[in-house]
Parts: structure tokens; C-alpha cells; sequence
């Protein structure tokens, strides 16, 4: 069985108040915290959702980049730019064809 309340940032969100969110960026930080910045979106490119990672943290499987994430409603943003709405939703949507929410990429 999955425990998707591993994937939300608040464990006090039901299951009603939480969104799919598909990984859509991964990015290094520019700084030299070696910070990794993934982003997550929904298949329609509205929504995102980030995370920032310590580099170190990135080794073993219990630290593997899931394909998908479910978090709650209030830990999501609004995408305004329409060239990154629609590039959201273009990588979103191949991500949801290609991968199970729980694969690790």
C-alpha cells in the first residue's frame, strides 16, 4: 500500500485537500548552498509546487525523486507566466504518460 501522506508537507491535510502534482524542473541552485530545486505541476500547468534539497541528501532510497507528489492545496502556487503555464503542462502531462506516480527519476 502507499502512503501518500509521506508525499504532503503538512500531514494534516485530508485526502480532499490535496492536488497531484507531477515533476516538471529539477535545477541546481546558483549559490553555494548545492542546493537542488525541484519543481512539481499539475497536468495543466496552473499550479506548482517547489522543493529545495541539500545536494547531500540525494544518496540512498529513501531520498528518491518521485515521478509524482500529492500536497495539499495551500503548499501550491499559481503559474501567471503563460510561456511557463504551457511548458508546465507540456512536461506534467508527459511525466503522468511515462511514469507511475511512485517511479523514481
Amino acid at each position: 500500500m502507499n502512503d501518500e501522506r509521506s508525499d504532503a508537507t503538512d500531514g494534516s491535510a485530508d485526502a480532499d485537500e490535496r492536488t497531484r502534482v507531477w515533476l516538471v524542473e529539477r535545477t541546481y541552485s546558483d549559490d553555494e548552498l548545492n542546493l537542488i530545486i525541484l519543481v512539481y505541476a499539475t497536468e495543466d500547468g496552473t499550479r506548482y509546487h517547489r522543493r529545495e534539497r541539500a545536494l547531500p541528501s540525494f544518496t540512498g532510497p529513501a531520498r528518491e525523486t518521485k515521478a509524482s507528489l500529492l500536497v495539499p492545496d495551500e503548499a501550491l502556487g499559481d503559474v501567471d507566466d503563460p510561456e511557463t503555464r504551457e511548458r508546465y503542462a507540456a512536461e506534467a502531462t508527459r511525466m503522468a504518460s511515462r511514469h507511475g506516480p511512485d517511479d523514481a527519476v
